[in-house]
């Protein structure tokens, strides 16, 4: 497959090239929502088209995209397959965070660059277990000579049955309290099983399975951070204020080609409450699409703290209810034709359910809010 041979010009652009995937992967997407099989022969073509490395800086042999470029790159490729840039997201955001570090940090750069060279030279695929720890981390680290030894079971590790590394953490007890440490983990060790758990509402193409770690030996000096757990550090707060753009950029495009299908169904269609039904999609996707660009404003910033994060979650709430809310409209407008699966509606309206659930949910991030508008402590709220 030469995805660079569908593209017209000598010189395409990253969104070129992402629109370009998600033309060849558009036509396989619903026979993977129909089977919920993972979308596994869409990454050659992610990797052959430079998107998993797009994120690496270009000194260290990547495309040197920042966060709003893959912010776009994203929500075209989900243009075509939903779950496809949603698993490719997980890894975006694996590799866009140690890449911010590696521009703004510069005494950072020992612990992040062999990562990145890794990712660019041999094509790496990384994993998250994020949403299943977040800030209270999961899972038991045992303090043994020479590092730690790992018992976990890693819930929506998006993309596992492609994965090389898998970013997870695990809770250490010690007498001052417990910690949290985070670390790389090989999927291709003995001690380290993917469990065939992902049947779900949409999103189903992503692999999103279970991972068990049983016994697995931690070097410490594989260790990247250990902190307090149960509060913010300065590590999520950079990540948060990173991943999260990308993220919900997938949900900004499911919601766009969920519009277009129903301006499409809907162009025979005549009377007033047509008009009523477009007028609240078009203003529902115009949210949507402010509240993305408010969060790629926040990670543009580049100033991670509880502001960058308020900002980023506050701008993730909306993009969640106005990308369901646009879609939600657009069945409405494409009528009793959108019913039918064929249409692709009711996949896409599956689909953008996934945003309800990634951190900050609607308590914690209403909560959050509120401490940093009355200027309250906000480290354990998550």
């Amino acid at each position: 497959m030469t995805i660079h041979a569908n593209i017209s010009g000598a010189d395409p652009t990253l969104a070129d090239i992402a629109d370009a995937v998600a033309s060849e992967i558009a036509g396989r997407a619903a026979g993977h929502d129909e089977d919920g099989s993972f979308v596994e022969e869409n990454y050659p073509l992610l990797k052959e088209a430079g998107l998993t490395v797009a994120g690496v800086p270009t000194d260290l042999g990547g495309g040197g995209a920042d966060v709003a470029a893959l912010c776009d790159m994203l929500r075209r490729v989900a243009h075509g397959c939903s779950s496809t840039a949603l698993a490719l997201a997980m890894h975006t955001h694996q590799v866009a965070f140690p890449a911010w570090r590696w521009h703004h940090q510069p005494e950072a750069r020992e612990k992040v660059e062999p990562l990145l060279r890794r990712v660019a030279a041999e094509k790496l695929v990384l994993l998250t277990s994020g949403g299943g720890d977040w800030i209270g981390g999961s899972g038991s680290a045992v303090a043994v000579e020479g590092g730690y030894r790992i018992t976990a079971r890693k819930p929506f590790v998006s993309g596992a049955p492609a994965g090389d590394l898998l970013m997870t953490s695990a809770v250490v007890s010690e007498p001052e309290g417990d910690f949290v440490i985070h670390f790389p983990c090989p999927m291709g060790a003995a001690e380290v099983e993917i469990l065939d758990t992902w049947r779900v509402l949409g999103m189903r193409g992503t692999g999103s399975h279970d991972v068990r770690i049983d016994g697995l030996f931690v070097p410490a000096e594989k260790v990247a951070v250990k902190r307090p757990a149960g509060q913010w550090h300065p590590i999520f707060y950079m990540l948060a204020t990173v991943a999260f753009p990308l993220i919900y950029s997938v949900y900004l495009g499911i919601a766009e080609r969920a519009r277009d299908i129903a301006v499409e169904k809907a162009k025979v269609a005549k009377g007033e409450a047509a008009i009523q039904r477009a007028g609240r999609m078009d203003t529902a996707l115009t949210a949507a699409r402010l509240a993305q660009a408010h969060m790629v404003d926040a990670a543009m910033w580049n100033k991670p703290s509880p502001a960058s994060v308020n900002a980023v979650m506050t701008g993730r709430r909306l993009v969640e209810e106005n990308a369901i809310a646009t879609v939600e409209a657009a069945l409405e407008l494409a009528g009793g034709g959108g019913f039918y699966r064929s249409a692709g509606l009711e996949q896409l309206f599956r689909d953008v359910q996934a945003a309800r659930y990634h951190p900050l949910q609607k308590e914690a991030q209403t909560a959050f809010a509120g401490a940093m508008a009355l200027g309250l402590p906000s480290e354990a709220i998550y």
